[in-house]
């Protein structure tokens, strides 16, 4: 894996940007519309088709945990799919007031979103921003909340087919069923409904929430600030509109870019960003047979900066996360348990875990061609304070990840991208093949193709 982290380092610096994927700024084009010029009622879509296969081994069994599988199903390594297929209306449908807008959308494709309860389509966004009062517009209902460049950003702008590790464990958010859920092991392929390890009750949170957000945007020469202020539900549900406890969820957002020029998602320019994130989650975490939920912390927070000016890109940011610590699509219960040469060294505790990572990426967009070269190296620390068991071992894994890409744009809405990740997977703690390892050990490369269409 060395070499890649050189590679990486060393080539980071030469990649560039695509254009509809400039700095941008996500918090005003996702929650307002121009007063204007904002249409009655504009439709739009996304299809994205992919194909991905793991290379990944089994365990000394036969068996496949989740990381060595393709999700949602997770009961493959080889596969095609519509990951995404979402229709959207937006506009400002109040004509006796320009001033307020709308934003509506839904999945339709097979995803994390979906395929809890085989859901054939889930509302993803549904909100109206009233901009009324100068320096504090308000948006209500259910939408993105500010927090990650990574996550926040527009799907269609996306320059990797597959999430960072952090970012698809720990921002996506999958939620712990009701009722406690034992952990399974790993499974044999093929899998069928005896030993799957889809046991998720619910759809991911999809780094939504619903509630009430107040923003806005001031110019200062060449600089645009902007700040969010949320507060949501906190998804003890996942993706819904509803909420499972009276706890609430603080979100705060805010950016700096120093603007080179062009606007909306071709925007160039070089951003400075902080968000936060706070709340509780309801987990039954003691298997007791008595279904009673506790209340558990979960704190994400996260900086970094992006330039972006034709034909380069470079991105780099450093994220936290504290308490609900995802182990695992099998381990509802947030918890890793494993024997230890005999002995149980009492395994980790994801509900009051911590976390943290980083990732460094770019581009190139290759003058006159439609081609772009991608590149992304990411460091994942999982269950980072654990310590003090029994037998001495800490449950801290440690995940890296090289991925390579190369885009090729048919025009602004079409495009085919094709990514190879090196991914390397240990817990330092345990020796090759003993505790997590045992199938951890294999985890291995990653291809991935895609197509994206936007109508």
């Amino acid at each position: 894996m060395n070499r890649f982290v050189i590679h990486a380092c060393g080539g980071v610096a030469l990649l560039c940007a695509l254009p509809q994927a400039q700095a941008t700024n996500w918090l005003m084009l996702q929650g307002t519309e121009a007063e204007s010029a904002a249409p009655r009622a504009k439709v739009w879509g996304i299809i994205q088709a992919q194909y991905q296969k793991d290379y990944s081994d089994a365990n000394a069994t036969d068996g496949y945990i989740p990381p060595k599988l393709l999700g949602p199903d997770l009961d493959t390594q080889d596969g095609f799919n519509i990951n995404r297929a979402r229709l959207a209306v937006r506009g400002a449908g109040f004509p006796l007031d320009g001033k307020i807008n709308y934003f509506l959308m839904a999945e339709l494709g097979n995803n994390a979103i979906t395929s809890a309860g085989n859901s054939f389509a889930k509302l993803t966004d549904a909100s109206v921003t009233f901009n009324h009062i100068p320096g504090a517009r308000t948006r209500v209902g259910l939408f993105k909340t500010p927090g990650s460049e990574e996550v926040y950003q527009g799907i269609i702008n996306i320059d990797y087919i597959n999430f960072t590790e952090f970012g698809n464990q720990q921002l996506i958010e999958r939620l712990p069923n009701d009722k406690y859920t034992n952990n399974k092991g790993a499974t044999t392929l093929p899998v069928d409904s005896d030993n799957s390890l889809n046991t998720v009750e619910k759809p991911v949170a999809a780094a939504r929430d619903t509630g009430i957000q107040v923003f806005d945007t001031f110019i200062m020469d060449d600089w645009e600030h902007s700040y969010a202020v949320m507060l949501g539900n906190g998804n003890g549900n996942g993706l819904s509109l509803s909420d499972n406890d009276d706890s609430k969820d603080l979100y705060l957002y805010w950016s700096s870019e120093k603007v080179f020029g062009g606007k909306g998602p071709r925007r160039e320019g070089w951003k400075l960003f902080g968000w936060h994130q706070d709340g509780t989650r309801l987990l039954d975490n003691t298997n007791d047979d008595v279904h009673n939920p506790q209340e558990y912390d979960r704190t994400r927070w996260g900086l970094g900066t992006q330039y972006r000016q034709m034909p380069f890109r470079l991105t780099f940011e450093y994220r936290k996360a504290d308490g609900m610590i995802f182990v695992g699509p099998d381990k509802m219960t947030f918890d890793q348990n494993v024997q230890v040469s005999g002995a149980n060294p009492g395994g980790a505790d994801g509900a009051e875990g911590k976390a943290w990572g980083a990732y460094l990426e770019g581009g190139w967009y290759i003058p006159q061609t439609n081609w772009e070269l991608d590149a992304r190296y990411e460091y994942y620390s999982r269950l980072t304070d654990d310590s003090g068991h029994p037998a001495g071992y800490s449950f801290e894994s440690i995940w890296k990840t090289l991925t390579l890409g190369v885009q090729y744009h048919f025009n602004k809405k079409t495009r085919v991208t094709f990514n190879y990740a090196f991914r390397d997977v240990e817990t330092p703690d345990f020796a090759k093949g003993a505790g997590p390892n045992a199938n951890m050990d294999g985890i291995g490369d990653r291809l991935a193709l895609q197509v994206t269409a936007v109508f």
